[in-house]
């Protein structure tokens, strides 16, 4: 029996992973991420880092991070507590798809995780106070990597639910899409090499 489900989302690897939770009495079981079933997919990746994070107020928002190559990541996240409206959007170079952006919501009852491929920047938004993620990510943090931007851009146009009752300074002040300092390799879309 497979305990991941993935399935495609609206834009071109972005996959969501539904996790199927084995339960009695006692309570529940469920994998949250099987290596041998992400290769049947087709994907590949190794985990070198998992992170938690915790938002105490509803409507925060965080984001739209991403790494630059060489430390592009493939990230899986995952909602333990609360509920996230989980977005992606594609900043590849050249992509047909450049600028386009997939919102999934992810909470503790549907138990679903978003796989986030290089290439894309990744933010969220709370809907509900106490949230807790977790993230799987192929690559350690690099700061000389890290790159954003800002997730109240209107040129990207993401439709965020509910009004933004916290952001941090550095997450307002990422660049605008059309002011990224760097541009993405448009083949940052595979998985970075082992």
């Amino acid at each position: 029996m497979a305990h991941l489900e993935i399935s495609k989302t609206g834009l071109d690897g972005v996959l969501r992973i539904d996790k199927h939770k084995l339960g009695d009495a006692r309570g529940h079981f469920s994998r949250l991420f099987c290596k041998q079933e992400l290769a049947e997919a087709g994907l590949d990746m190794e985990i070198v880092q998992i992170n938690h994070s915790y938002s105490a107020r509803k409507g925060t928002l965080r984001g739209l991070h991403f790494q630059y190559p060489p430390a592009a990541e493939v990230k899986i996240v995952s909602c333990l507590r609360g509920r996230i409206l989980d977005v992606a959007v594609d900043l590849r170079e050249g992509s047909d798809s450049f600028g386009r952006w997939i919102a999934v919501e992810l909470s503790a009852e549907n138990w679903s995780s978003l796989y986030i491929p290089p290439g894309f920047a990744h933010g969220f938004q709370t809907l509900e106070p106490d949230v807790e993620l977790l993230y799987l990510h192929s690559a350690p943090f690099t700061p000389d990597c890290e790159g954003g931007v800002n997730p109240l851009d209107d040129e990207i146009g993401i439709k965020w639910p509910l009004e933004v009752t916290e952001i941090s300074p550095r997450d307002q002040a990422l660049p605008t899409l059309r002011n990224l300092p760097r541009k993405i390799s448009p083949n940052a879309g595979t998985a970075p090499p082992r």
